[in-house]
This record gives C-alpha cells, structure tokens and sequence, in this order.
C-alpha cells in the first residue's frame, strides 16, 4: 500500500510540474507581447498593456504558482516517504540544485510580473525570448536527471546541456532573422 501511495504522490508532482512550466513558458511569452506593444500606436498600447497584465495576473497567481506550490509539496512528501534512497543519492543532490534555480527563476519572473504591473519592464523582447529558454534548460536537465538518475554520463551530459543551450541561441537568431523578412 506504501509504494501505492508514493506512486500516486508521484502521479500529483509530476502532473504540477508540467503544470508550473506550461505557466512559466507561457507568462514569459506574455511578457514579450506586453513589451512589443511598447512599438503600437499609443490607443493600441494602452488598450493592449493592460489586458496583457491582467491575463499574466491570473496566470502567475491562479495556475502557475499555484503549480509550483504543489510540486514542491508533492516532491517533499515523496523524500519525506524515502529519505534513506532519495537523500543520499547523488543524481537527487544534482536535481534538487536544478529546482533551487528553478525555484529562483520563478520568483524572478514574478519579480518581472511586478514591473509589468507598474509599466516598468526593461528588458527586451529579444532577451526575454532568451529567459524563456532558461525554463527549457532546467526542464531537459531535470528530466534527464530524474530519467537516467546513475546511468548518465556526466561528461556527455553536461556537453549535452551546452549543446541544447547553444541550438536553442540558434532558433533564436534564426526566428529573429525570420521575422524581420
């Protein structure tokens, strides 16, 4: 019954998780519009800023970290079911480094949240398309920690992380060069 138990734990966390990261992709995305509305006419502007910033209101406060609360309720409850494997495994040492950037991500992009509320967004709409695939590394590195756990290759793992993180600059460059034509 136990491990039935965890399962399902496991079931929630990983449900929430997919959870957090489609409202972290998304609110970013609703970031860059927000800050692209910066170029419309001025009736445009204010007509479109201001929907962007109640849609990332519920967003951030009714899905996203709703999300994140539970993934970390549900994560916390699997080792506190398992804390002699969990804890002293070196894979979820790697991981639980990944969810503490995670974590900070979160909280930063809610920082962001706040300058869009007060119209003081500084960043542009080419390094928020960067933030976003921050989010996309930690969720390739997460999962494949957690997949492959002690079987991972760490030399060809963190050359594969680069990698990752290098063609997504490319898609990048490319989807701006793409745009502009």
């Amino acid at each position: 019954m136990a491990n039935a138990t965890y399962d399902y734990i496991k079931a929630l966390h990983l449900i929430f998780m997919v959870s957090w990261f489609a409202g972290l992709f998304y609110m970013v995305r609703l970031f860059i519009y927000f800050k692209e509305a910066d170029d419309k006419i001025p009736a445009q502007k204010a007509i479109l800023q201001p929907q962007f910033v109640i849609m990332m209101q519920r967003l951030w406060w009714i899905i996203t970290t709703p999300a994140m609360l539970l993934t970390v309720l549900f994560g916390v409850w699997m080792i506190a079911l398992n804390p002699n494997y969990l804890l002293h495994a070196p894979w979820m040492h790697l991981k639980l480094g990944f969810v503490v950037m995670l974590l900070i991500y979160h909280f930063y992009s809610q920082r962001m949240l706040r300058h869009c509320e007060s119209g003081a967004l500084r960043w542009t709409s080419g390094q928020l398309r960067i933030w976003n695939e921050i989010a996309t590394l930690f969720l390739v590195s997460i999962v494949f920690i957690v997949v492959l756990k002690n079987q991972l290759n760490w030399i060809s793992g963190t050359l594969g992380f680069f990698a990752v993180g290098v063609l997504l600059m490319l898609g990048i460059k490319l989807y701006k060069k793409l745009r502009k034509q």
